[in-house]
Parts: structure tokens; sequence; C-alpha cells
């Protein structure tokens, strides 16, 4: 699935949201309440005026189906990945990227869940993706390549944490929910 394909559809529909922001908040609500419906999420995307074309529906329903399958990985296959801008496209907008998923992650994990006590190491991950909100994404003109390297190089680790991160959160969260269901 194209990520300029779902931003074309925000842009259409003339929201800020872009592709990211709404994969973090797919991806924040999910790992807290893995039966979650999708018209909740689409709900939150868009303003109650808004009615989408039924194909870019379709389109969203399919980007957070397939998010709920590949964070439950049944094969226990580390298959999950963050929905961002290929290499290809400027560095800048690879870090708006970043900061914005993490932005609709942290709001659906908070949508999902208002009890502000989280279990295991949550609370920690929770404030480093907070810190990654807070991303300078301004690229200077007189960057030299090696710098430049050693940004994309600290995106991707960035990028790494943050999947790892969220199997952690979804882990955590399925634990505790067995927990209280024996």
């Amino acid at each position: 699935m194209a990520y300029q394909t779902i931003n074309r559809i925000f842009q259409k529909n003339e929201t800020d949201l872009s592709s990211a922001e709404a994969h973090g908040l797919a991806t924040g609500m999910l790992c807290i309440e893995n039966k979650v419906e999708v018209n909740s999420w689409v709900a939150e995307l868009l303003e109650d005026d808004i009615t989408l074309l039924d194909e870019d529906k379709t389109i969203l329903i399919t980007l957070f189906e397939q998010t709920r399958q590949l964070l439950n990985g049944e094969d226990d296959s580390f298959r999950f990945d963050l929905f961002l801008p290929g290499d290809d496209e400027p560095l800048t907008k690879q870090l708006e990227a970043v900061r914005a998923w993490c932005e609709g992650f942290l709001f659906g994990i908070g949508r999902a869940r208002s009890d502000s006590t989280w279990p295991g190491d949550v609370g920690e991950i929770i404030k480093d993706i907070v810190e990654f909100t807070k991303l300078d994404t301004e690229i200077d003109d007189d960057m030299d390549q090696e710098d430049i390297d050693e940004l994309e190089g600290a995106l991707i680790e960035i990028q790494e944490y943050l999947r790892a991160a969220v199997m952690m959160i979804r882990d955590q969260f399925m634990e505790e929910s067995n927990t209280q269901a024996h």
C-alpha cells in the first residue's frame, strides 16, 4: 500500500493528517486493544461531516487491518513496520513522518487507555516516544555528507527502536489483559 495514496485521501478530504500519523494512531489503538473496531479509528481520523468515497474507505480499512495482522504476527515473525515514506523521499520528509507517527501513536494509546498507569516498561518507552515528537526536522543547507549520513543512520535507529517498542508495548498489554481475564 503506497504511502502517497493514503496521503492523497487525507489531502482530498482537506485534513491535516499524514499517512504516518494515521498509522501511528492505528498502531497505538491496536497495541492497547487488539479488538478495536476499524470504524473507531476512521472516526478519529476524519471530521463527522466528511464522507469518504467507498474506494478510499476500503484503502484505509485495509491499512488498519494489515496493521492489526502484522501486530498479531501469529508466526512470531517480526514483520510489523512503521508506515513511513520511502528512503527516496527527502530526509526532512522522513523525519517529519517519524515525528507525526509518534504523535499519532501517543494519541492512539491515550485514546484507547485513559488510565495513566502503565504495565512494565511501557511508561519509560512512552517517555522516549514523547521525546521523538520533538525531533528537529530541519536540515541545514550547509550540512556536509558525513553529517547527513549520520542523521540517516540515527533515523534508522529510531525506526528500529520504535518497531521494538511497539511490540514490547503490545506484549505488555496482551499479558495484562490475559492476567485480568483469569
